[in-house]
């Protein structure tokens, strides 16, 4: 049956967010890998000690109080909201006195836009978040209030909404966000012992100077030409190397350079050599399941009988997801640690591909 328009308009926004669509059905072992990575991994973030505590957003706080009133603890609140227990019982305070959860007025200087300034912009980059700073400050002034977009940014943040790079997606057909949603909804309720259990893998390419290779710095105005300021850049990204690798709520597996065009052949070659040496070095109980996307050398008959004669298990996978694969997580992380160590030649790239990904922690 037919998918009403409504539903793959929702269905395409439940299924387009890149990680947290998976990682919604398994985000415990994979959401404790991520962090490792972030505290192991070589770029630190200037005064991440300093951070600004992010306030709550109104519908959290009201969240809050509604489980409060049915009895919960404010233990089992903060953990089901992943808020600290000193927030929860701040807050459910001030409901307690004030009997409201909103910001209480404070000392100091009015703000520059009034309560139906902030719901006007609010409103406007809601129905449409591309909106600019510039646009707002227009709209602002022609209603009689003149701001600067620095203020026009605090007070979205401090409506929750934060200016952010718009995430690339796959272009979905309704084909394929009918494929997503059958996909999500077969596994929603699926334990974490089963997500713990799965081989995900998948090839990635890595280009010598190209835009993998990014990172920020820190300099003075009009020394952004400096050497130490700029990435050496070249024509076609220098020469990349393709790599194949997998892993498992355990850790990385093998990583291998892929020094041809792939076929169904050597991609039949790669997973004999390495996916059982993978599996036993992760220690993967019986029955492990074995993830890849949909790509034609993956679903080759030749491949498709190898697995099956081997007896793996292969999870059913939804075309055009890529970014429902959690290696993607890992790939990014591999890329950022190369670009580091700057490699000057395909020889040092892939050196430095193997020395960092074997460096990747395990869980």
């Amino acid at each position: 049956m037919e998918l009403e328009t409504a539903e793959l308009s929702q269905s395409f926004a439940i299924m387009s967010i890149p990680t947290p669509t998976l990682f919604g059905v398994v985000p415990l072992w994979f959401g404790k890998y991520k962090r490792h990575l972030s505290t192991t991994s070589n770029s630190q973030t200037p005064n991440s000690t300093m951070a600004k505590t992010k306030e709550l957003s109104k519908d959290t706080r009201n969240k809050i109080v509604d489980l409060h009133q049915a009895g919960k603890t404010e233990s089992a609140i903060g953990k089901q909201l992943g808020v600290k227990k000193s927030t929860v019982g701040a807050i459910i305070r001030k409901w307690k006195t004030y009997k409201t959860t909103d910001n209480l007025p404070q000392s100091g200087a009015p703000r520059k836009i009034s309560p139906r300034g902030v719901k006007m912009i609010t409103r406007t980059v809601s129905k449409n978040p591309r909106t600019t700073r510039g646009d707002l400050v227009n709209d602002l002034q022609r209603a009689g209030t003149k701001v600067t977009k620095a203020t026009i940014s605090n007070t979205l943040r401090r409506q929750g909404l934060k200016s952010c790079s718009a995430r690339r997606v796959p272009l979905l057909k309704p084909v394929h966000v009918r494929a997503r949603l059958k996909f999500a909804r077969e596994h929603l309720d699926d334990p974490e012992e089963d997500w713990e259990n799965v081989i995900w893998s998948d090839e990635t390419k890595i280009e010598l100077f190209g835009k993998s290779s990014t990172c920020r710095v820190w300099r003075r105005k009009n020394a952004e030409l400096h050497p130490k300021n700029t990435i050496t850049a070249v024509k076609h990204g220098g020469g990349n190397i393709m790599l194949w690798g997998c892993f498992s709520a355990k850790g990385p597996g093998r990583l291998i350079r892929v020094k041809k065009r792939m076929n169904g052949a050597m991609y039949h070659e790669i997973l004999s050599k390495n996916l059982l040496p993978s599996a036993r070095a992760l220690k993967m109980k019986c029955g492990w399941v074995f993830q890849h996307d949909n790509d034609p050398k993956h679903t080759a008959q030749a491949t498709k009988e190898w697995l099956r004669k081997k007896h793996f298990k292969v999870l059913e996978w939804p075309s055009q997801s890529p970014d429902l694969n959690p290696i993607e997580n890992l790939w990014r992380e591999l890329k950022i640690r190369v670009a580091q160590r700057q490699p000057q030649n395909i020889t040092a790239l892939e050196e430095i591909c193997m020395e960092e990904w074997a460096k990747l922690p395990a869980t």
